[in-house]
């Protein structure tokens, strides 16, 4: 009998790739929410440790952060991570779904995601992340707004040149502009809203 695939967090499975997002959700609420991206799952300790007990490649160990190798690329504070993670959850949920994968959900601690996901939140995380709270709302519907696809693309230009945690310009500039100064209204129905943002991201970064 085939063996039912088993997935952590938000899609990942790390049998087949380990590339991957780690959200890190502390217990205290005013220490802020860590997004890092990651290229392996586990330690070689781990990994010796699995083939010697019951346990599986699934039994989520506790993930070891390395500095020289794991990437941050965001830090947001609780109060702006309890505006998204609801409609995060919501978004990612359906499409998983639609590929007959588990529902995942969000805890204090590690939480894994597959990497096409994660690049779609950080990019939402990094339109938001020096912004005021109210335009928040503005920042979402305009991220629910992109496909899938254009979150990847406009996630590679930026994280190319600015992806850093504390690269807080030129792309990652624009992208605050685009998501966060433009309200969804008629004309954006009208357009392509991808090729809309990004006109306007590069307008508005060009006379800063």
């Amino acid at each position: 009998m085939t063996k039912v695939k088993e997935i952590i967090g938000f899609g990942f499975d790390p049998s087949e790739s380990k590339h991957h997002f780690l959200i890190l959700i502390p217990k205290i609420a005013t220490s802020k929410v860590s997004i890092y991206e990651r290229f392996e799952w586990g330690t070689l300790e781990d990994e010796n440790a699995l083939v010697s007990s019951t346990l599986s490649l699934f039994d989520e160990p506790e993930q070891k952060i390395d500095q020289r190798f794991d990437r941050l690329k965001c830090e947001l504070s609780r109060a702006k991570w309890k505006e998204i993670e609801n409609a995060v959850k919501t978004e990612f949920n359906q499409r998983l779904k639609v590929n007959g994968q588990k529902a995942g959900s969000w805890k204090q601690g590690q939480n894994a995601l597959q990497r096409l996901l994660g690049k779609e939140l950080t990019l939402l995380c990094w339109a938001i992340e020096d912004c005021d709270v109210k335009v928040i709302p503005t920042a979402i519907k305009n991220w629910q707004g992109l496909k899938p696809e254009e979150r990847w693309w406009l996630y590679t230009m930026t994280n190319a040149s600015t992806g850093e945690v504390n690269t807080k310009y030129g792309w990652r500039t624009a992208i605050r502009y685009a998501l966060t100064e433009n309200p969804i209204t008629e004309k954006y129905q009208q357009k392509n809203l991808f090729d809309q943002y990004v006109n306007d991201a590069l307008e508005n970064y060009q006379n800063k």
